[in-house]
């Protein structure tokens, strides 16, 4: 299995309570996902498929700031990994002090923001199937995994070849399951140990951790394609490169994009358009999945990563430094 047994254990009560509320995210979390996985069947139905999915972004647009997210330490901090869960909006927060302090936030539907866990020390965030959140945390060198009801947290893979990861930075997950992280070295300082290289990583469902690629220097931004045959990763040379899977086993990375400004997280639409975070840039730009660009997404602040979510998965969330902003659009896409 990916994950052991969860680190604390709950009260029959707490669990109860916890259990019917993960039934309840689950159905929120499987209609979104059968929502999506009908639009992708039926996308070689032409029209159909394009009114069901909506309208890529085209041209110069700009998302605007949502105030409640206005930072509450001092000091260097970043916004990174926004998930929608539910109907929230998760996201990490975290300083450049010391051991690189984390938590992460929430997003409430009704525009509230308040902590969700504290002390997490985490980057990147993803949704698995069942709705749990799923935590690049480099506090533990590790993947993680946390229950939405409760927060109690659960470990995941947290080595290769007998040694620690870096500092696990984002994360994609396949529709079976399978689990796909970086590994640079950004927040190595977090905790002891590490990796000989920065690397991507893959785990399979049975929990085995295998190298896709350890030749690129701090890779960061990792997406799958809707129909999970590609898998789209950055780093800090500048390109974004697409790793082929076949059988569930990703082949060597081609250059798909050239020339990324400080190229950071990245999420997708239905269409398979790449949005990609340029961190110094300020900006998110949006390629067709030929490479084309299409539209250019323009913030007031440098930029870590970005997700869909809202009730109708059309609005792309952006964080960044000690910032969060939100663009409603005319396309759906992933939740992380």
């Amino acid at each position: 299995m990916a994950f052991t047994a969860p680190i604390r254990p709950a009260t029959r009560a707490a669990t109860n309570a916890a259990t019917h509320a993960a039934i309840r995210l689950t159905a929120r979390v499987t209609a979104r996902i059968a929502a999506l996985a009908a639009a992708l069947l039926a996308l070689h139905g032409g029209a159909a498929f394009a009114a069901t999915c909506g309208k890529a972004p085209a041209g110069e647009l700009t998302a605007q700031r949502i105030a409640a997210a206005a930072p509450t330490r001092t000091g260097p901090q970043l916004y990174e990994g926004p998930v929608w869960i539910g109907d929230a909006l998760y996201f990490s927060d975290f300083g450049h002090a010391g051991d690189f302090p984390s938590r992460i936030r929430k997003l409430a539907a009704d525009g509230t923001v308040s902590t969700f866990l504290d002390d997490s020390g985490s980057n990147g965030l993803a949704v698995d199937a069942q709705g749990n959140l799923v935590a690049a945390t480099h506090k533990y060198k590790s993947l993680s995994r946390y229950a939405i009801a409760g927060g109690a947290r659960t470990a995941g893979a947290g080595s290769y070849n007998g040694n620690v990861f870096n500092s696990p930075n984002d994360i994609a997950i396949a529709a079976d399951g399978t689990l796909y992280f970086t590994d640079p070295d950004y927040q190595k300082a977090a905790a002891p140990g590490g990796q000989p290289v920065t690397g991507i990583y893959r785990v399979g469902t049975d929990g085995k951790v295998t190298l896709v690629d350890g030749t690129r220097r701090n890779p960061n931004g990792i997406a799958l394609s809707p129909d999970g045959s590609l898998l789209y990763v950055n780093a800090s040379d500048g390109e974004v490169r697409a790793y082929p899977i076949r059988d569930g086993v990703p082949g060597a990375g081609n250059t798909f994009i050239k020339g990324i400004d400080g190229g950071d997280g990245m999420t997708l639409d239905c269409h398979g358009n790449l949005y990609v975070t340029e961190h110094g840039a300020k900006r998110v730009r949006v390629f067709s999945p030929q490479g084309k660009e299409l539209a250019t997404i323009r913030v007031d602040a440098n930029v870590t990563n970005a997700a869909f979510g809202g009730a109708d998965g059309r609005t792309l969330f952006i964080t960044g430094d000690r910032a969060l902003w939100r663009i409603a659009l005319d396309v759906s896409g992933q939740p992380y």
